[in-house]
């Protein structure tokens, strides 16, 4: 476990003190995106910021490879450098994208190659855990267009996630903690070591995560662009395969081993938890789908139908969007993980239920402000702290933070899309955009 929190805090650490300079970067390239009478946001912000998580998933790999137990999972398996050839592709693609805006077919295509190069050097779906059925081989073609398809549908997933200041990568970064405790857990515990990899790509992804999140929450900084969406989108993608594709529990185990890993670790999880980890961003791509198709307009028309976008229209303001999609995300990836524990507990029901409910109300509550204690609000954000109560003791009346989070000090006045600052970039402020998927570096 340490060596993975190790591999983790050198991805963090890499990310974040890289993102800086490619915020800057990012500028000086004119990597910003126009704003458009569709989107929200009020001033132009760099994207690019998949260029500091690459370099963070490539410093997590180094560190990994140097360390004494996580070296092995490099010799015994080619899976790691299959991540390492897909990610790089698909980087290159999103960081032109990020800057030309290439036709969405062209990035598509992009994604199949990715995916294929990645099942060239093994990282690929052997078979599949089937309920009632047991473990099905696959045939080579088999398990290549299922591979492909998983890749490219949990790029899109969380490219189309990816629409407010922190919402895509706080996603993933639960749903990759959830994925690495079960990976963990079926490597250590019964020790399959078919599962390392998928653990070490988790580890690496959370890293990813969590090193840009300080730069991207509201008001973002700098967005991760597709760049950022399509790599973390392929990592959590190689996590899923890794384990769905590469363990199996009949061919590894035998007589009561194997019992007591299919009464621990029902036979289905393997196939259920990549489903969880992008359920919502995967219900959003199917809704966006077939909203387009009906109204006639292409797939990767953009659009502002998303459930984020849904949330913002009800009366939720950025932040407590953000954090009830979190919640839901959170719901059913640790619910399936808990359930991989003891699928026999009607406790874990009950309280998927509770929760659940209490996620309802939260929906029908928009105009409703979360206080902290007053011991933890030096580790919350100023709008979450008791201002209107120590300004009533003192006979003022405080500013609604909601709304006071657009005219803060340190915010800027909004400028004009057209009006050109230094080196021929538009000026930039500390206030957030709330951007349409195109304005965060989507694909659509």
């Amino acid at each position: 476990m340490r060596e993975y929190l190790l591999t983790l805090c050198v991805t963090a650490a890499v990310t974040y003190l890289l993102t800086g300079p490619v915020r800057k970067f990012a500028i000086v390239a004119g990597a910003m995106p126009e704003i458009r009478a569709r989107d929200v946001h009020r001033e132009p912000t760099p994207r690019l910021g998949g260029i500091a998580m690459f370099f963070g998933l490539c410093a997590g790999l180094l560190v990994a490879d140097h360390l004494t137990n996580l070296s092995a999972v490099f010799e015994k398996s080619n899976e790691p450098r299959a991540l390492l050839s897909g990610a790089a592709l698909i980087w290159l693609i999103g960081v032109l994208d990020d800057k030309f805006e290439i036709d969405a077919l062209i990035k598509l295509g992009g994604q199949v190659i990715a995916a294929g190069v990645m099942v060239m050097q093994g990282l690929t779906i052997l078979w599949l855990p089937i309920p009632k059925v047991g473990t099905v081989a696959l045939t080579q073609w088999q398990g290549t267009l299922l591979t492909v398809a998983l890749v490219v549908i949990t790029i899109n997933a969380v490219n189309f996630v990816d629409g407010l200041d922190g919402l895509a990568a706080g996603m993933v970064c639960i749903a990759a903690a959830a994925f690495f405790m079960y990976a963990y857990r079926i490597w250590y515990s019964y020790g399959i070591e078919a599962a390392a990899p998928a653990t070490l790509f988790s580890a690496i992804l959370m890293g990813m995560c969590l090193g840009f999140l300080p730069h991207n929450m509201h008001p973002a900084r700098i967005f991760m662009g597709d760049s950022g969406s399509m790599l973390i989108g392929l990592v959590l993608a190689a996590g899923a395969i890794s384990v769905t594709g590469q363990v199996d529990p009949d061919n590894l185990f035998g007589g009561s081993e194997r019992s007591a890993v299919h009464q621990m670790v029902p036979l289905y999880i393997p196939l259920l938890m990549p489903l969880t980890i992008i359920a919502i961003p995967a219900a959003d791509l199917i809704l966006a789908i077939v909203r387009r198709t009906w109204r006639g307009q292409s797939p990767f028309a953009a659009d502002r139908g998303h459930l984020h976008h849904r949330l913002l229209e009800i009366g939720h303001s950025h932040s407590r969007a953000v954090l009830i999609m979190y919640f839901w995300s959170a719901l059913i990836a640790f619910g399936a993980l808990a359930y991989s524990v003891n699928s026999a507990s009607m406790w874990i029901v009950l309280g998927v239920v509770v929760l659940s409910a209490i996620g309802l109300i939260l929906l029908l509550l928009p105009r409703f402000t979360p206080r902290t204690p007053r011991w933890a609000e030096h580790f919350v954000p100023p709008r979450y702290r008791r201002s209107r109560a120590v300004a009533r003791s003192a006979g003022t009346t405080a500013p609604d933070p909601d709304t006071t989070e657009k005219t803060a000090p340190e915010s800027r006045t909004p400028v004009a899309a057209g009006a050109a600052g230094p080196n021929g970039a538009t000026a930039l402020g500390a206030r957030s955009p709330l951007p349409d998927r195109r304005g965060a570096g989507s694909s659509h």
